[in-house]
C-alpha cells in the first residue's frame, strides 16, 4: 500500500457543544485540512466504538486503535480566555502502533491533545517532514476534569525536537511571562518555528530570523481548530514550494476562512484558500498605492 501525502498522529475527540458534540481534537483539523487541499491524507488515532470516524472524515485513510473511551473535550469560551475540560481520554498511542505502510508518509504531524503520543513515535519517520503540535504536552487535567497549563520549562522532550523540522504553537499555549524565552529556546532547536497569535497573525521563524505574518480579515464566528489548520497548511504548501514565507501565507488564508464557521464547517478547498489570498493581497497592493 502506498504511503500517505499528509499523515497525522493523535486523538479524535469529542468535543461538547450546544447541540450534543461533534468532531474535534488537532487530528480531525489537521487531516481534514490536508485532505481538502487535495493531499492523500492518514490519520493514527485510538477510540472506543461510540466513535466512528470514517463517517466524519470521508476520504481518510484512518487506522483507529481500540480503547476503552474516546477523549472528550469541552471549550468554554469567556470574554477573556477560555476554559477547557476533558471528561474522558482514549488510550495512548505508541511507536510500535505506527502500520508499516505509514514509516514513508511525506509529512508526519503529531498534534496530541492530551499528551498522548509518545516520543518515541518520532523516531519512526527519518525520511519524512516532522512537524509537532505540542499543546498536548503542555496541559495538565486536573481531577475534576479542567486543563491546566503547565509551564514549558517543565516539558522537556528527549527525542520530539531532536526529530523534527517543524514546531506550531499559539500564544494560548505559552504564559506570557515565559514565551519570549521559550520561542527563543526552541527557535534554537527546530528550522521552523510558528507562533500563532489569533486575530494579531503570526510570527515566523525561518533561515534563522523572525517575521511578521499578517493576520487575513475574517468574520470569526468559531476560532476552534484554526491553529491545527495554519499548521496543516502551511505544511502542505511548503512541501510543494519549499518556501517558508509562502507557505505561512498561505496558512494565514486558510486560517482566516475556518473561523467563519462552527466546527470543521469552514475548512476551505484550496480554490478558497488561493482566492482570499489573492484578495488580501490585491486589497494590500492598493494600500501601499494610495499611501504614496
Amino acid at each position: 500500500m502506498e504511503a500517505p501525502d499528509f499523515l497525522v498522529i493523535g486523538h479524535l475527540a469529542k468535543d461538547k457543544a450546544a447541540e450534543g458534540w461533534r468532531l474535534g481534537g488537532s487530528a480531525a483539523y489537521a487531516s481534514l485540512t490536508a485532505s481538502k487541499l487535495g493531499l492523500r491524507t492518514a490519520v493514527l488515532t485510538s477510540a472506543a466504538s461510540d466513535l466512528d470516524p470514517s463517517l466524519l472524515l470521508p476520504g481518510i485513510d484512518i487506522r483507529l486503535l481500540p480503547s476503552s473511551e474516546t477523549t472528550v473535550f469541552e471549550n468554554v469560551y469567556g470574554p477573556e480566555q477560555r476554559v477547557q475540560y476533558v471528561w474522558a481520554r482514549a488510550r495512548i498511542i505508541a511507536a510500535s502502533d505506527v502500520p508499516q505502510e505509514f514509516l514513508g508518509a511525506r509529512v508526519v504531524l503529531l498534534g496530541p491533545l492530551v499528551g498522548e503520543v509518545e516520543e518515541e513515535v518520532a523516531r519512526c519517520f527519518p525520511r519524512s517532514l516532522l512537524a509537532i503540535i505540542p499543546q498536548g504536552w503542555l496541559r495538565n487535567i486536573r481531577s475534576d476534569g479542567r486543563v491546566e497549563q503547565i509551564s514549558p520549562r517543565r516539558w522537556q522532550p528527549r527525542l520530539l525536537l531532536k526529530h523534527s523540522r517543524a514546531l506550531f504553537v499559539s500564544d494560548e499555549d505559552l504564559p506570557p511571562t515565559e514565551a519570549e524565552e521559550t520561542l527563543a529556546r526552541w527557535a534554537a532547536q527546530v528550522p521552523l518555528l510558528a507562533f500563532t497569535r489569533g486575530a494579531r497573525g503570526a510570527r515566523l521563524w525561518s533561515e534563522g530570523r523572525w517575521r511578521e505574518v499578517p493576520a487575513i480579515p475574517a468574520e470569526e464566528l468559531d476560532p476552534t481548530g484554526a491553529g491545527d489548520i495554519f499548521a496543516a497548511a502551511f505544511l502542505s504548501r511548503y512541501v510543494e514550494t519549499d518556501d517558508a514565507w509562502q507557505a505561512a501565507l498561505f496558512a494565514s488564508a486558510a486560517a482566516s476562512l475556518s473561523v467563519e464557521a462552527p466546527s470543521t464547517a469552514a475548512i476551505p478547498s484550496r480554490q478558497q484558500v488561493e482566492e482570499r489570498l489573492r484578495a488580501y493581497e490585491a486589497s494590500a497592493t492598493q494600500g501601499e498605492r494610495g499611501a504614496q
